[in-house]
């Protein structure tokens, strides 16, 4: 988002990995990503910036970092990731991409900086 810094980067990458949502023997969210054997994908999609639909048909995307600023901080946040021990597979940034995805469970978490 515009605005962010490194420091948004890095807290938000080690939220990701320390996020307790995969189950337990007992069924029970409360194992990180590590604790599984499990890998990101991080894709970049400044798209989920879009605003001020609410008056019109059209998104704006003044919400979203300039696209030199969001790359640095998409590479930080994937290099945040990797210290922390995850295996990280990325996206090309700025690139129109085509993403399968399987969501396996209940839960759809939405990080955001300003929280």
């Amino acid at each position: 988002m515009a605005g962010d810094t490194e420091k948004e980067a890095e807290r938000l990458a080690r939220k990701v990995a320390a996020l307790r949502v995969f189950r337990d023997d007992q069924g029970k969210m409360n194992l990180a990503l590590a604790a599984v054997g499990g890998a990101v994908l991080a894709v970049s999609q400044f798209t989920l910036a879009a605003a001020g639909m609410e008056s019109g048909n059209r998104p704006g995307f003044s919400r979203a970092a300039p696209p030199e600023t969001g790359e640095r901080l998409y590479d930080h946040f994937c290099t945040v990731l990797r210290a922390e021990g995850l295996a990280v597979a990325t996206g090309i940034f700025a690139a129109d991409m085509k993403v399968a995805l399987v969501n396996d469970g209940p839960v759809t978490i939405l990080f955001d900086t300003a929280t």
